[in-house]
């Protein structure tokens, strides 16, 4: 019998056996990055990192769409910021087809960054 407010046995690996194979592709990424950062001025630095990589959607809750190259160096630079000993970063992997799913409500701004200006 499972105990109240467990998740089944095995349920991780039936979520995914249930994915189409056209799914996670490794060559588009969506990445949810989150943080909580103790003091001020490493705060400020991460948030502006934050923003050359990705849309903030909440205070310390950003967007990102990117290469997997291009966030290894994000993903770099911001492990010289933080203090691992007092800081946490954490960053959630979309697959681009499953951020299409995502729901918002209430006074979401759009995602989409602009890249060039045409006159």
């Amino acid at each position: 019998m499972q105990e109240p407010g467990t998740a089944p046995l095995g349920w991780w690996e039936a979520a995914f056996e249930a994915l189409p194979e056209r799914c996670c592709r490794r060559d588009e990424m969506m990445l949810i990055v989150a943080y909580d950062i103790t003091d001020p001025k490493r705060l400020a630095k991460v948030g502006r990192l934050c923003q050359e990589y990705g849309v903030r959607v909440q205070y310390s809750v950003f967007e990102c769409r990117l290469e997997a190259a291009v966030f290894k160096n994000f993903w770099e630079e911001l492990l010289k910021i933080i203090d691992p000993d007092e800081d946490r970063v954490v960053s959630y992997r979309i697959c681009m087809n499953c951020s299409r799913e995502i729901l918002t409500a209430g006074t979401m701004v759009s995602t989409r960054k602009v890249v060039a200006y045409v006159y």
